[in-house]
């Protein structure tokens, strides 16, 4: 009896768990339960650690991804807004561009070529070189390509024969006898003198080099005589970007009326008859004369503003080109 309370007492005191006997049996030693607890815990700690280092990652990418989702859609969003208000401002632009085209070729449509300045064409003008710089439109012309071509004069702020570059060249070899020498000229009434159409030939390579064409019809005696004054020059290179630097070579009467009625003998002498080396002629009197600056200040594919760089102000000239735009050495801007 005794001895059955020792082992009670003595189970009660040193009793084991099955935890901490299996431990014992396992090892061989005896554990405190203590640190049966804390090796529990460690291994509870390991074992749910790829769990959550799992669960984290996985959540890691998932909001990484999100994000990049988001800053791909919100930046898909931005890039097709920036390019519908690209867009949008363009068509603007090239409206009132339009617009201001629209006016000023009705202008000169409405107002006789011969008749020179119009201050209300010149306003309109000036509005759309305005225009063109502000938008960039039309500009660069001497790079561009655009300039190749046929073109007709529609307005002439001086007298029609000023947009040849032989009267251009003329006033740098006359600077103080040109405007009276042009004075007795342009005084001769109609129909006695009657001048016009304009037209220029530009043919231009991408180096800015080529050729140049003016033809300035003039009729005398109520048209009884005509001829095509035709001035040849040499395109030498661009001025900077809006600027063409032309050399003077011939002058010549070509497709006389008069020549015309004397039949073969009038063909055989125009054929025979050379042009004028009207740019020698004025580098005699003045060295550097036959040379001038055509400045473009507005050119697209059927409209040109051209002015005389040694009378910007006072020399504009308007012209339209002939026919399509054939394409050629065009330059992206």
């Amino acid at each position: 009896m005794h001895h059955r309370k020792e082992q009670d007492e003595n189970g009660s005191s040193n009793h084991t768990s099955p935890l901490l006997l299996q431990i014992e049996i396992m090892t061989g030693r005896s554990i405190a339960a203590s640190s049966v607890v804390a090796v529990i815990s460690v291994i509870g700690t390991i074992s749910v650690l790829p769990f959550a280092s799992c669960f984290t990652a996985t959540t890691t990418v998932r909001s990484l991804a999100l994000s990049n989702h988001r800053q791909s859609f919100f930046s898909t969003k931005a890039t097709e807004s920036d390019e519908t208000e690209l867009q949008s401002s363009l068509t603007s632009a090239s409206s009132r561009i339009e617009d201001c085209k629209r006016t000023l070729i009705n202008q000169c449509n409405s107002h006789k070529l011969e008749s020179g300045y119009s201050s209300s064409i010149d306003s309109s003008i000036r509005n759309l070189e305005q225009l063109g710089e502000d938008l960039g439109f039309g500009q660069a012309s001497s790079v561009s390509g655009l300039l190749s071509g046929e073109w007709d004069l529609i307005y002439a702020s001086d007298d029609i024969t000023r947009s040849s570059p032989f009267f251009w060249a003329f006033r740098r070899a006359f600077p103080d006898n040109s405007d009276q020498i042009f004075g007795i000229t342009d005084a001769i009434p109609e129909p006695i003198k009657m001048v016009g159409p304009a037209t220029q030939e530009i043919d231009l390579d991408s180096s800015s080099r080529g050729t140049f064409v003016s033809r300035v019809k003039v009729a005398t005696l109520g048209g009884v005589a005509t001829s095509i004054m035709t001035t040849r020059a040499t395109i030498m290179g661009a001025e900077g970007v809006d600027g063409l630097r032309l050399k003077v070579e011939t002058t010549k009467p070509e497709e006389s009326t008069i020549l015309k009625k004397l039949g073969p003998l009038g063909e055989l002498i125009s054929s025979n008859s050379q042009p004028f080396p009207s740019g020698e002629a004025l580098e005699k009197v003045a060295p550097g004369s036959s040379e001038i600056v055509m400045v473009t200040t507005y050119l697209d594919e059927g409209l040109r503003v051209t002015r005389n760089k040694d009378r910007s102000d006072d020399d504009v000239f308007v012209w339209v080109r002939v026919g399509e735009f054939s394409g050629g050495n065009t330059a992206s801007l």
